[in-house]
This record gives C-alpha cells, structure tokens and sequence, in this order.
C-alpha cells in the first residue's frame, strides 16, 4: 500500500440549484435552439459557461444586450425586481433559474420590509446573489461584509431590525458576525431559517472532517465562486497545513506535495465531478494512488426546472 494518500470530502461539487441551473439553460437550448442568453454566469464555473458557450449560450452581464423578444435565462444566483421590470419593458422571454434557496431569502426580505424592519444583509458585496437580495427591498437593506462592518454599522434605534445572510457564505463566519452584531444590537431579530444553504454547510462540514488529518487539501472551483472560496479558508481554520483552490488539475503545482503524505480533496457546489476526477488522475500520476472518500452526510434533494421552462415544454408537445 503506497504511503501517499488521498482524502476525498464527500459531499462535494454539484448541489440542488446549481444542477437545476444548467439543466434548464440545456433544456431551454432543447426548446428554442441557439442562441440562448443567460444574465450573468449561470452558476461560477469556468468550465461549465465555456461548455455551454460551445453549444450557443451566450452570456451577458446586463439585459440591454439581449435582442429585443429574446429568451433569457436569470442565473442561479438571482436577480432584483428592477431586472424583472427592465426584461418586461424589453419584451423578453424569461426563465428564471434562480436557487429556490436564494428565492427563500428573497421572500424573507419581503416579509421583514413589510413589517418596517431595516434588514442587515451579512454578505460579500458586489457578488450577484447579494445585489438581488437587497434589490428586493433596497431602503430597507443594509450590506454588512464582514467582522469591521458589523461593528460600525448604524441603525435607526426606534425600529426594528432583523439579520439575513448570502447562501454560500461560511456557516462560522456568518455566525461570527451575527454574534458580533448581538453585542451591539441585544434585540436583533434572527431569520426564520438558516440562510446559509444546505449545500454549503455539508461541504463545509466535510472538509473539517478531512482538514486535520492532510498537509495539503485542494479545492476544486473558480475564483469567483464564494463558496469554493470559502472551503479554501475554512480548511486551513479546520487545521489544513496548506489549501489552494484551483479550476483544474492543469493548476495544480507539483512543488505543492514536497512533503506530503495525505492530501484533501473536495469541490464547490458548482463544480462537475470530472474536473476532481482530474486532479485525482493528476495525484495519482504522482504516486497518490490510494483513495479514502470520508462522507459525512448523505444528499438527495431535487429541484424541479423553473415553472415557465416547463409550461413552454409542454405547449411545444400540443
């Protein structure tokens, strides 16, 4: 049995949403035929927007590029009602693929706006998914991106005020801020729900479990991805010698297994199983060989294709 071994986090790459994401852009292409437009990456993976860009999906960061009476398709990671607004005014075909996880937060913003609430949004700033979440209620919503914010934000005291998170987000960090924000605000009211998406955690929970145990853990996922990202951090908090997030195996850098006897391997939930099965080809021609996938939970939850997507199939059938 060699000595050089690879733990593999399970789970790992695709969750829920993001595979609903691409099937309804490859199903819409089925419909319609190219081109297809999609507002912003479907999901943030480089290799999947350069696969569907080879089969005529053409990528857009904002609606006024689309020809007028085109199909759009809004991303997983959701859009505000000023989108909506603008793709109805341009007479567009949308089909909105947004996470039904980040449509929740949507909905709770909604909720807590009605109510007066002035909502504190624990979150990156500039990423898709937060500039969505607080379109829906834009007077209401106050960005706080990470621990300096949440020590300096200010609230109108006579109302109430209540804290919501971006989905892919660090379960711990996230819990970090909102402790902070506590502190300073005793009656802050929580969310009904976790924010933080099923997925993120499970894949976060995985790495911990594999972290203390190699010199060097790889994360598979791109740059832009929060979540992909965010392993990379919580890997090395979880007791990870080192940690390096790539979006293939062609960056992966023999110099990094000078040294090493156990190496990590997981991927964001964006990303498809063929690029870890990349890396693992790439270890193995480099003497890791042996492979243990540690599970620490069990996913089976489905998505079904957007409403709009499905009741156009069916026309298409009659």
């Amino acid at each position: 049995m060699s000595s050089k071994k690879v733990l593999i986090a399970a789970p790992r790459g695709y969750c829920a949403g993001v595979d609903r994401a691409i099937i309804t852009v490859e199903q819409t292409l089925d419909l319609y035929g190219a081109p297809v437009y999609v507002r912003k990456q479907i999901v943030h993976n480089k290799h999947v927007v350069e696969d569907l860009e080879a089969r005529g999906v053409v990528f857009v960061e904002e609606l006024d590029e689309v020809p007028v009476g085109s199909t759009v398709v809004f991303s997983a990671h959701g859009v505000s009602p000023a989108v909506h607004a603008q793709a109805a005014q341009l007479n567009l075909k949308t089909i909105d693929a947004t996470c039904p996880l980040v449509t929740k937060v949507h909905q709770e913003v909604k909720r807590f706006a009605a109510e007066d609430y002035q909502i504190l949004l624990i979150g990156h700033e500039g990423h898709e998914e937060v500039e969505g979440t607080a379109g829906e209620a834009p007077d209401h919503v106050q960005l706080v991106d990470g621990l300096d914010a949440a020590d300096s934000i200010q609230i109108d005291p006579n109302r109430p005020v209540a804290w919501l998170s971006q989905t892919t987000l660090s379960v711990d960090e996230t819990l970090e801020t909102v402790h902070r924000l506590k502190k300073r605000l005793p009656l802050l009211m929580d969310p009904p729900s976790d924010d933080i998406c099923y997925a993120t955690q499970n894949r976060q929970v995985s790495v911990k479990a594999i972290a203390p145990q190699v010199e060097l853990l790889i994360v598979v996922g791109s740059a832009n991805s929060s979540n992909s990202v965010r392993l990379v951090e919580v890997g090395l908090d979880a007791g990870a010698k080192a940690a390096y997030r790539v979006d293939n195996a062609g960056e992966c850098k023999t110099q990094w297994l000078a040294g090493v006897s156990t190496v990590g391997l997981t991927s964001g939930a964006s990303v498809p199983e063929v690029l870890v099965e990349g890396v693992l080809d790439w270890l193995a021609s480099n003497g890791f060989n042996d492979t243990e996938e540690i599970t620490t939970a069990e996913e089976h939850l489905i998505f079904a294709t957007p409403p709009e997507l499905r009741k156009a199939q069916k026309a298409a059938k009659n």
